[in-house]
């Protein structure tokens, strides 16, 4: 438990990237034995600030950072991660850092092995000392021994578990003797409920021992259970600083998506759909980051259907994988018949369009004109802008697409030189507009958008939204909007699906409270459910 003077201090720590500011005056300490529960939507800062208490390289690239950190009472300036480690903070990232073809031992003692000098060292220097084993695997041994688990310090990493891993990632930290501070981001993400349950006492074990810990989980009920203070981080700001006594899940999620809607808010009036025009059933997909396990929805015809969640916990996998673009598997209904997976161009030849999230990847012709962008999917699948020459064979027809285009860009107000201009000359916000008039251009029943306004200005996003809802409104057509933003989801959908660890947590009308969308995405309401 926290005592005494404070071990770490971040104050008034301030970052922008090119001018987009991501923490403001963020202040908070950390005491010998403190496990500090650090909580924040995607996007709150929280890797930031890690980055920046860790001496990433980014940071100084970019600018460093206002503000500073002491330790010890101290003010440290870290310009990499080594200066770090050295201090004694020990960080265990969301990715594994471990060499598959080495052992549990060799992994722990990597860079600090045991050596000892042989007879050639006076001629070829310290290169020449040899590695003592059994040495080393003591000092594995007894890393393992403070964890409480039982890891085999001969075993190689690519055979072992994906819970082991993340053991060893905690045991080589501990065998650095210097460690003081122990980083933890989402450290139960890849683990069983038995593997998570022996990693929270493993850490209450080692506070105990005077190790101050920071705890970076979306899991708001393991924050709960083992944290002694809790740090609430919001659109770059600390919006919370309490001691963890008499604090529910919900109040946690109130504090992280508690953002006031403005103007913005969820939807006034609720509308009523007569029938289903899409059905998913037992949905899985293999999107590396982006796990699709197992998800079934309905989709009314006419709807505005949002499915919203925390990165990596799948909901950018449902498009992708029923879109084609990435392996899926279960089945896909619409408007009665069966959507082929694994085919994009039958997908999108049976009335169906996405707008990807990766538009400069996916999205785009980035050297071909906006004529031939917004065109594109319009001549590749259903043959349209093309005109017969001689009845012979089939050109595009240049007039055709230059008023398509033209239509377009008046509509979504894209900023451009001229309808000739190239896709990569244009703004990120304008891109966008491109993206979705493609995928209008087709007159889909279905379309797909996914992270619409992600990396766009206010003003682009309000217009993105507005053609959204233009669309659905006066053409009937009906979308499925996927967002990281549970505001813009709220301000434009009719229902909100939220995903957590590849499966559908719940669904929920945008009046909800706020507050249970954020339990849903911390999958804490589950957690009720099972306590009930």
């Amino acid at each position: 438990m926290a005592n005494g003077s404070s071990l770490l201090s971040i104050e008034h720590v301030s970052k922008d990237f090119y001018g987009n500011v991501v923490l403001h005056d963020v202040s908070f300490d950390l005491h010998e034995g403190e496990i500090l529960g650090l909580v924040g939507e995607n996007g709150a800062g929280k890797t930031t600030l890690m980055h920046i208490l860790f001496g990433m390289p980014v940071i100084m690239e970019t600018g460093g950072f206002q503000g500073s950190i002491k330790i010890g009472g101290t003010e440290v300036h870290f310009s990499s991660p080594f200066d770090a480690l050295d201090a004694g903070l020990g960080m265990v990232h969301q990715e594994f850092s471990l060499i598959p073809g080495f052992t549990t031992t060799e992994n722990i003692v990597l860079n600090r092995e045991s050596m000892r000098a042989s007879i050639l060292n006076d001629v070829f220097g310290d290169r020449m000392s040899v590695l003592q084993r059994d040495r080393m695997r003591e000092r594995a041994q007894k890393a393992i021994g403070k964890l409480g688990v039982d890891l085999n310090p001969d075993m190689l990493v690519s055979e072992m578990p994906v819970g082991h891993k993340q053991f060893t990632e905690i045991a080589r930290e501990i065998d650095r003797e210097q460690t003081r501070i122990l980083i933890l981001d989402e450290p139960t993400a890849v683990l069983t409920e038995s593997e998570a349950e022996m990693l929270l006492q493993t850490l209450k074990r080692l506070a105990s021992e005077g190790i101050a810990i920071i705890f970076i989980s979306h899991r708001l009920q393991e924050v709960l259970a083992i944290a002694n203070r809790i740090v609430v981080l919001r659109d770059g700001h600390a919006v919370k600083d309490t001691p963890n006594e008499n604090i529910s899940m919900r109040d946690i999620a109130s504090w992280m998506v508690g953002r006031s809607l403005g103007e913005s808010g969820q939807r006034s009036e609720a509308r009523g759909f007569a029938e289903s025009l899409f059905k998913v059933r037992h949905l899985w997909v293999d999107m590396p980051g982006e796990t699709v396990r197992d998800v079934s929805f309905d989709v009314h015809r006419g709807e505005i259907f949002g499915i919203g969640g925390l990165a990596g916990q799948g909901k950018l996998g449902i498009p992708n994988g029923i879109m084609g673009l990435f392996p899926a598997g279960g089945e896909v209904v619409l408007d009665g018949k069966t959507v082929p997976l694994n085919d994009p161009a039958k997908a999108l030849a049976m009335g169906m369009a996405f707008v990807s999230e990766d538009r400069r990847g996916v999205g785009l012709l980035l050297d071909e004109s906006l004529e031939w962008n917004i065109a594109f999917t319009a001549i590749q699948v259903h043959g349209q802008y093309l005109k017969k020459i001689f009845g012979l064979f089939s050109q595009r027809d240049e007039k055709a697409m230059e008023d398509l285009c033209a239509e377009y860009v008046k509509l979504l107000d894209i900023k451009c030189t001229s309808t000739k201009q190239k896709a990569k000359e244009l703004s990120g916000g304008n891109q966008q507009k491109v993206c979705l008039a493609k995928a209008f251009a087709i007159k889909p029943q279905l379309m797909f958008v996914s992270e619409p306004t992600r990396g766009i200005d206010v003003g682009a996003k309000k217009l993105v939204l507005d053609t959204l809802h233009h669309y659905n409104r006066d053409f009937g057509t009906t979308i499925v909007m996927v967002s990281s933003e549970l505001e813009e989801l709220r301000s434009i959908c009719d229902r909100i699906a939220i995903v957590d660890e590849g499966r559908i947590a719940g669904i929920l009308p945008p009046t909800a409270d706020i507050s249970e969308f954020g339990l849903l995405m911390s999958g804490a309401a589950m957690e009720e459910a099972v306590n009930a």
